[in-house]
C-alpha cells in the first residue's frame, strides 16, 4: 500500500516514516508541506492512502482536499492534525476524508488503520 503524507512538521514525517517502515506491506511514497506541492504530487502519483494536516506550510489540507477529491476519488484521505475541534472534524468529513484523527492522542489509531489496510490489500486473513 502507497502512502503519500502532507505535513509540515520534519518531526511528524520522522515519526510517520518510522512507522511505515515497520510494516512490511506500506510504504511511504512521498510527501509536501504545503498544498500546492501536495496536490502535483498527489496526483501524480496517485498514492492508495494520504495522511493530511490541516496546517500547512503553504495553504491547508483542506485545499488539497478540494483539489484532489474530484480528480482523484479513489484515494483515500485521512486527516492527522493538532487541529482537531469539531468544525474541523465536520468540514473534513463533507470534503470526503474516511478518518480523522488527532496527533497528539491518536496516533496509535493511525498505525493500527495503517496497519489493518496494509495487511487487508496484501491479502492478509
Amino acid at each position: 500500500m502507497q502512502v503519500f503524507l502532507v505535513e509540515d512538521s520534519a518531526a511528524i514525517r520522522e515519526r510517520v516514516a518510522a512507522m511505515l517502515e515497520a510494516m512490511p506491506n506500506a510504504k511511504l511514497v512521498g510527501h509536501a508541506a504545503d498544498a500546492d506541492g501536495a496536490i502535483r504530487d498527489i496526483l501524480a502519483g496517485c498514492p492508495d492512502v494520504v495522511l493530511l494536516d490541516i496546517s500547512l506550510a503553504a495553504g491547508s489540507g483542506f485545499d488539497v482536499l478540494r483539489a484532489v477529491r474530484p480528480q482523484a476519488p479513489q484515494i483515500d484521505f485521512y486527516m492527522l492534525s493538532n487541529v482537531s475541534a469539531y468544525p474541523y472534524r465536520q468540514l473534513a468529513e463533507a470534503l470526503g476524508v474516511r478518518g480523522f484523527f488527532d496527533k497528539s492522542t491518536e496516533f496509535d489509531h493511525v498505525r493500527e488503520l495503517i496497519a489493518a489496510r496494509a495487511g487487508a490489500e496484501a491479502g492478509a486473513p
